[in-house]
């Protein structure tokens, strides 16, 4: 009993020694919970967040945006592999491009469903009215579920290219987002190395465009210019990315084997 129970742990170590995505997976959830809640508290202790609460609950309805849109390409595409579907997908007439937006017209009819079950309940609950946010919030809404789209590219060029090890990925990327993103806490907080990448993210300036809105009432067009120009790069480099993984998998025909896998 002793050796097969030996003998199953060695095969756990020797799955985890080849595949990086599964040892960046031990240490993954801990870190950013530390780095998240960390910089948060950092935030209150310089007394920077003196509405905290309105900030932590806008925060968290706008992140289930940007995460369910994600998703909504990383998540559905993955479960053609998992139902061993993918290949009937690509001998049939459907086009990658058209299934994208079958995967994004179904996200956004469920983020809109999450969002609004939250708001309402964070308004009953809470007496947090996401609503405050004004004309803006629709904007900040377009922005989020842009980006969103766009990490969803990129994650699935990565599930592509390493296969079904990297399915940890499609929940594991976003939350490598979230301490950049400034979702709780404003920018400064970060150290200066960290803002630098902050800044180049739409999400950034959508969460701190909020925070403004909750705090004077007032959007500032300058975030809401910043969030809608930084997020065709991201597109357009999502698009790029997982077209190419996509015709080099094909070439080689890997495709079918990770299928298998």
């Amino acid at each position: 009993m002793i050796r097969r129970v030996l003998a199953l742990v060695l095969r756990y170590v020797y799955l985890h020694r080849r595949s990086l995505p599964r040892i960046m997976e031990i240490l993954f959830w801990p870190v950013m919970g530390l780095l998240v809640w960390g910089f948060m508290a950092a935030s209150m202790e310089r007394g920077q967040a003196p509405g905290a609460a309105g900030y932590l609950i806008g925060g968290l309805i706008l992140w289930e945006v940007l995460y369910r849109a994600q998703q909504s390409i990383s998540y559905s595409i993955t479960e053609e592999f998992w139902v061993r579907n993918i290949i009937n997908l690509f001998i049939s007439p459907l086009t990658m491009p058209e299934l994208i937006l079958a995967s994004c017209l179904m996200g956004l009819a469920k983020t809109l469903a999450s969002t609004l079950s939250i708001s309402v309940l964070a308004w009953v609950l809470y007496g947090f009215d996401i609503l405050a946010a004004g004309p803006s919030l629709v904007l900040f809404y377009g922005c989020l579920l842009l980006f969103g789209w766009a990490v969803g590219l990129l994650t699935m060029g990565l599930i592509f290219r390493y296969g079904r090890a990297a399915e940890a990925l499609i929940w594991g990327v976003p939350f490598l987002l979230q301490p950049v993103s400034a979702v709780f806490y404003p920018v400064d907080v970060l150290p200066a190395w960290m803002q630098a990448i902050s800044r180049c993210l739409p999400s950034t300036y959508v969460f701190e465009g909020m925070r403004q809105v909750l705090a004077t009432g007032q959007a500032d067009t300058g975030l809401l210019f910043w969030a809608l120009a930084l997020n065709l790069p991201w597109l357009a480099v999502g698009g790029v990315v997982f077209g190419l993984v996509l015709n080099r998998v094909r070439r080689e025909g890997r495709l079918s084997r990770q299928m298998m896998e």
